[in-house]
């Protein structure tokens, strides 16, 4: 594995939409990346973050520190997000998600919960897996060679499914993702976290691209 963000400073990534890395989004406290939380401000600038490398098939290792009611993601096959201004800036990038989020505490939705293929499918995690808000976790997303998709939380597998299989377009099909083309079957893409209003926090997160060849 090599180090996706280096526990110090902001080289290699940079924000949605921008050129460089937000300020006064983001801070970096005690090896710790975190979202500064925006109060109830939910049409800010877009706070996203993306590596500035593409990844195709990969192993990919983060852990994540929710607070009470926090929502957040990491999304991976990221496309080149298009400018956009005003209020349309801060939407979301549509792309592949394991979501982050306070599962005591319903979103916007209704439905999201953490571990989640946020929009299209559930993930199944036994009690033991959930950690009390407040204590780190670890996740790791696996994206093999031939397409199929693990998540996994604090050691327990809690969703799979494999890209471009007739259940997972099915899937698309029904979600919000329906009027995009080829969604979620992109080659190659940035890593992103989501930069909500409530505080998350990230470390030791970690990349290991399968043999290109």
């Amino acid at each position: 594995f090599s180090l996706l963000w280096d526990g110090e400073t902001t080289v290699g990534w940079r924000g949605a939409y921008k050129l460089e890395f937000p300020d006064g989004s983001w801070e970096i406290k005690d090896s710790a990346l975190g979202v500064i939380s925006s109060g109830n401000n939910r049409v800010d600038l877009c706070r996203d973050i993306m590596t500035k490398n593409q990844f195709s098939a990969f192993v990919l290792k983060f852990d994540f520190k929710l607070t009470e009611g926090a929502n957040s993601g990491v999304k991976y096959f990221v496309g080149e997000p298009g400018k956009k201004s005003g209020p349309a800036q801060r939407s979301a990038v549509a792309a592949l998600e394991y979501q982050i989020v306070d599962d005591a505490v319903p979103t916007v939705t209704g439905n999201r919960t953490l571990g989640y293929l946020a929009d299209i499918m559930q993930s199944k995690k036994p009690k033991a897996s959930i950690k009390k808000v407040g204590e780190w976790n670890q996740a790791i997303i696996k994206v093999f060679p031939d397409n199929q998709v693990e998540y996994w939380l604090n050691g327990y597998k809690i969703l799979e499914y494999t890209r471009g299989s007739t259940g997972f377009l099915n899937l698309v099909a029904t979600s919000k993702y329906k009027d995009l083309q080829g969604f979620g079957m992109a080659r190659r893409g940035h890593i992103l976290l989501e930069g909500h209003g409530g505080v998350v926090s990230y470390r030791s997160i970690k990349i290991k691209e399968f043999d290109k060849n």
